[in-house]
C-alpha cells in the first residue's frame, strides 16, 4: 500500500467520515498564472495533487472518490488546451494504472467517453478491465461529464426499459433511477469538496449531491494537500446531517 502520515490519518474519526467524497478539482490556470507559468504547467501540478490526494482516500479506506476530469463544457475551451488535456489524461492512465491496481483500487470513468481519442478509449478499457474485481476504494473519474447529460441518459435506459415491456412507468422508483446513472451501486455523495474559491456545484452528479455537504477552499487545486483533504473530512464529521428531519 502507499506510504501515509500516520498521524494525518488519526486526526479523521473513521466513525464519522463520508462514505462519497466527490471533488470539483478546479484552478489549475490560475495557478498557473499566478506563478507566470502556462496554464499547462497548472494542469500537470494538479495531477500530481490528483495521486497525493488518491493515497489519502486509500489509506483511510474511503469507499468512492469522484474527481471532475473534463465536463462536456469544457470542449469549448481552445483547441490546444483540450489536446494537452487529452494527452495528460492518457499519460496519467498509462503511468498510474499499474500503482493504482497494486493498491486496489477500482477505476470506473462517468460520462460519455465515445468522443475520445480511440487510443484513449483503449486505455480507459484497459484501465478498468484490470481493476474490475479490485475491492479497494471505487476511484470514478468524471470525464466528458455533465450531470444533466448523466440524468437525461439515466431516464433513456428506463424509457428502453419500458418501451421493451420490461418496466411498467409506476413502477419507477428513485432507487432504479439511482442505478441507471453513472454511478450505480454506490452510495451519494456524503461531502463535496471544490477548490479555488468559487462557490457552485457546475453541473456536477446533480443528483447524487442532493443531500451531500459542501466544503470550500480559496485553495487552487495544484496546492491542495491530504492536510487539507483531511481537514474537510474533520470538518464533515462535526456536521450536522439531517436530511429533512429533526434530532
Amino acid at each position: 500500500m502507499w506510504e501515509s502520515d500516520a498521524g494525518l490519518l488519526l486526526r479523521v474519526d473513521k466513525d464519522k467520515m463520508p462514505r462519497h467524497v466527490a471533488i470539483i478539482m478546479d484552478g489549475n490556470g490560475r495557478w498557473a498564472n499566478g506563478r507566470g507559468l502556462i496554464r499547462s504547467a497548472g494542469h500537470t501540478a494538479g495531477v500530481k495533487t490528483l495521486k497525493n490526494i488518491l493515497k489519502t482516500a486509500v489509506n483511510l479506506k474511503l469507499e468512492s472518490l469522484t474527481v471532475y476530469a473534463f465536463s462536456t463544457e469544457n470542449w469549448k475551451r481552445p483547441l490546444s488546451e483540450v489536446d494537452f488535456l487529452m494527452h495528460l489524461f492518457s499519460d496519467y492512465l498509462r503511468r498510474e494504472m499499474l500503482e493504482m491496481h497494486q493498491n486496489n483500487v477500482r477505476i470506473k470513468f462517468l460520462g460519455r467517453t465515445e468522443d475520445f481519442s480511440p487510443a484513449l478509449q483503449n486505455l480507459i478499457r484497459q484501465s478498468v478491465a484490470l481493476m474490475k474485481d479490485n475491492t479497494g476504494v471505487k476511484f470514478n473519474i468524471a470525464a466528458d461529464y455533465g450531470g444533466r447529460d448523466e440524468i437525461v441518459r439515466a431516464a433513456q435506459k428506463l424509457a428502453r426499459r419500458v418501451q421493451n415491456g420490461e418496466l411498467a412507468p409506476e413502477n419507477i422508483s428513485e432507487e432504479l433511477f439511482d442505478d441507471a446513472l453513472d454511478t450505480g451501486g454506490q452510495p451519494p455523495v456524503d461531502l463535496l469538496i471544490r477548490t479555488s474559491g468559487d462557490l457552485r456545484v457546475s453541473n456536477f452528479l446533480l443528483w447524487q449531491a442532493a443531500y451531500a455537504e459542501f466544503w470550500f477552499t480559496d485553495t487552487p487545486w495544484p496546492a491542495f494537500t491530504p492536510e487539507e483533504f483531511v481537514d474537510a473530512l474533520v470538518a464533515f464529521g462535526k456536521r450536522n446531517r439531517r436530511f429533512g428531519a429533526l434530532n
